[in-house]
């Protein structure tokens, strides 16, 4: 595989992809930290879910989303889904060696500072947990802290969210089967290893509240995330000065793509963030 030179431009949009909607839980803290940049966001739920896929599918998938969003005009890349990070994120680094590139990954070292009791749930997809890049950080950041990282993966939340209605039964019992048994051994901070779970915080601060009166920290990185895409844009040149940029619009434009149903992308970009997005259905 040859490496990939991408012409950068500091007008040009960031892109942003994860399995389905779950990224926007990204896309809303880059927006809120970088005012002025413009966004494409692509959500491929047609594919989706990544969790129960092998990791060499779902980087294959994740490199030709990239590569949809760079011929789109993006300067740099947001892996907004931690399945895609664990998988794919080397490969997309070795192959647009010039371009910024942050991935998210569950927030086990803000996790280790928060905790009381050194108990910290992960709450995560099945193949995140599995994966070698998270199990590395894991060891490191427990023998560096003594924290006792508790892993629980979540087959099926990531569906029920996809399929819109957060408050539902069904995701309330989902929550229940997976976070109780974190709560019943101790842990006192819960971490958010999918960037859809933030979309259920209502749920599952429901479900804390009926198992335990304790105090539950709840780690969600989009905020890192956003700083660290920041530093990179500006350490390359690459931030968005804002209104005044030459033939470019006053507001910052959000578009968004999607494998599956643009109506369906509407209807999160509305409902998760307020906004109303031009969507394109596509097939890559």
């Amino acid at each position: 595989m040859t490496n990939a030179s991408v012409p950068l431009a500091a007008a040009a949009p960031i892109g942003v992809f994860d399995s389905g909607v779950g990224g926007l839980s990204v896309l809303r803290h880059i927006r809120a930290q970088l005012p002025h940049e413009h966004l494409l966001y692509f959500a491929d739920s047609g594919f989706a879910p990544y969790g129960d896929k092998p990791e060499s599918v779902v980087a294959e998938r994740s490199l030709a989303v990239a590569g949809f969003l760079i011929a789109n005009g993006a300067k740099a890349l947001v892996v907004a889904c931690n399945t895609a990070t664990v998988a794919a994120i080397k490969v997309l680094r070795a192959h647009y060696p010039d371009m910024p590139i942050v991935g998210v990954e569950p927030g086990l070292k803000p996790a280790a500072a928060a905790t009381r009791n050194g108990k910290v749930g992960v709450l995560a997809t099945s193949v995140t947990i599995a994966g070698a890049k998270f199990l590395l950080l894991r060891d490191q950041i427990s023998a560096a802290t003594g924290a006792q990282f508790l892993l629980q993966g979540c087959p099926g939340l990531v569906d029920r969210i996809e399929l819109g209605d957060l408050g539902s039964p069904a995701i309330g019992a989902l929550l229940e089967r997976y976070a109780v048994p974190l709560l019943d051994q101790g842990a006192d901070t819960l971490v958010l290893g999918c960037t859809h779970y933030p979309f259920v915080l209502a749920s599952l601060g429901e479900v804390i509240a009926r198992t335990t009166a304790r105090e539950i920290v709840l780690i969600d990185t989009g905020d890192a995330v956003a700083r660290q895409l920041g530093r990179l844009l500006a350490a390359a040149g690459l931030l968005h000065a804002g209104d005044g940029a030459a033939g470019t619009p006053a507001t910052p434009a959000v578009q968004g793509f999607t494998s599956a149903s643009a109506a369906a992308l509407s209807g999160a970009f509305a409902n998760l963030l307020g906004i109303d997005a031009p969507v394109r259905e596509v097939v890559i």
